[in-house]
């Protein structure tokens, strides 16, 4: 199990923080057909009923950009993830199929508006993760995006260095086809409320999508 703890910069910005963290052993497959069904079912249900005002009144994306603010970071030019998602879907861009490991990721972060790390367990440095605060010139890949300014970012690092944020997923803990140790965090700026249906739904997809094994979550 790895333990993960908020620092203080985190704690004083937004004292209401909860986050869930979900392990377990999987199966990843490249595509899961009846997931997209899920998948395009939810984009067409959420077109049709949202505009692109809409998006930053969902209180997890809400509160994700009020941190943002809160640490220096711009959210209109460093978008978290899940209102990335959620833009791609009203301007009618279809959404990126990764593999199904991250395609029920990113599922779950449409339907509840959390920026959701995904990871590679196995790829994790030492035992222990703490949620911090970017610093200037902090190297950090973003998964297809090349290096990212993250100064102002909340990021969770390892022993080795930063490994995720609400914009993106560092390359070097990324999942890929042959991951089988996965971890999800969600993150809850927005307080702990919804919290555990989201980890609890997410328990459920990879029960049902990845042949999950083993499942715990944990709550900090």
């Amino acid at each position: 199990m790895i333990s993960i703890t908020i620092s203080e910069e985190i704690k004083k910005q937004c004292p209401h923080f909860a986050g869930a963290a979900i392990f377990a052993k999987v199966q990843n497959t490249k595509y899961n057909e009846e997931l997209w069904k899920e998948i395009n079912t939810f984009c067409l249900s959420y077109k049709g009923n949202h505009k692109m005002e809409d998006i930053k009144k969902n209180p997890a994306i809400a509160a994700t950009r009020d941190i943002y603010k809160k640490l220096g970071k711009d959210p209109n030019r460093y978008r978290p993830s899940s209102e990335a998602l959620c833009r791609r879907i009203i301007r009618d861009l279809p959404l990126y199929q990764i593999d199904t490991l991250v395609d029920l990721v990113n599922l779950i972060s449409l339907k509840t508006g959390y920026s959701i790390g995904g990871f590679d367990a196995d790829k994790i440095e030492g035992n222990a993760l703490t949620l911090g605060v970017g610093m200037a010139d902090e190297p950090y890949e973003g998964i297809g995006r090349g290096m990212l300014n993250i100064e102002g970012l909340p990021v969770y690092r390892d022993k080795k260095g930063g490994i995720g944020t609400p914009t993106s997923d560092n390359e070097r803990t990324k999942i890929e086809i042959e991951t089988t140790n996965f971890l999800a965090i969600i993150n809850g700026y927005s307080s702990k409320e919804g919290l555990e249906d989201a980890a609890i739904y997410m328990q459920s997809l990879l029960k049902q999508f990845a042949n999950a094994k083993e499942e715990d979550i944990y709550y900090f």
